[in-house]
C-alpha cells in the first residue's frame, strides 16, 4: 500500500476516501447499497460521491411506498456546483426514507456512510436482489476500482461541515 492509502480494518482509505469493504457499489454513480438483517437494504452516497458533489443543499427523494426500478432515481441532490439523480441500486419498494438527509442534505457530506443513508429499500425478491448485488462491485474489486475512479478524477477527499 502507497502512502495515500490505508487499510482501516473495516474499511480502506484512499486520498482520504472512506471505501466501507462491506458495501456493494455502483462506482460510476457513486452510489452504494448495504444488505440488512432484515432483508432490506440502506442506499446511500459514497465518500467520493459527496465530495465531487460539493455541499449538498437540496435533497428530493421519492416517498415511502414508492417501487423502483433498480438504475431509476430514489432522490436528486443538489449542491451549488451539481446537481443529479442517486439511482436505486436494486429493485424494489422504498420502506424508509431518512429524515436526518431530508432536513439537512449537507448531512450526506459529513457521515456519508453512517446515519447519512438516504433510503431503505425492500428488494422485489430475493432472486432480484441477487442478480441486482451480482453487477455491482464488493470487497477488494471495488477498492480497486474506487482507487481508479479517484485518481482518474483527481480526487481528495474531505468531509464539509
Amino acid at each position: 500500500m502507497g502512502t495515500q492509502e490505508k487499510d482501516l480494518g473495516t474499511a480502506w482509505e484512499y486520498q482520504g476516501c472512506v471505501i466501507p469493504k462491506d458495501l456493494y457499489y455502483d462506482i460510476e454513480n457513486q452510489v452504494w447499497v448495504r444488505v440488512n438483517e432484515d432483508g432490506t437494504v440502506t442506499l446511500g452516497l459514497t465518500d467520493v460521491g459527496q465530495t465531487r458533489a460539493g455541499r449538498l443543499l437540496h435533497i428530493r427523494v421519492k416517498p415511502v411506498g414508492t417501487k423502483v426500478k433498480k438504475g431509476k432515481p430514489v432522490a436528486t441532490l443538489e449542491s451549488g456546483k451539481w446537481a443529479g439523480p442517486v439511482p436505486a441500486l436494486v429493485e424494489g419498494e422504498i420502506v424508509e426514507v431518512n429524515p436526518k438527509v431530508v432536513e439537512d442534505p449537507n448531512y450526506i457530506n459529513i457521515d456519508p456512510y453512517g446515519d447519512a443513508w438516504i433510503v431503505k429499500i425492500k428488494p422485489l425478491s430475493e432472486e432480484t436482489l441477487k442478480r441486482d448485488l451480482s453487477e455491482l462491485v464488493t470487497g477488494d474489486k471495488a477498492y480497486e476500482e474506487m482507487k481508479k475512479h479517484i485518481d482518474e478524477w483527481d480526487i481528495v477527499c474531505m468531509r464539509c461541515v
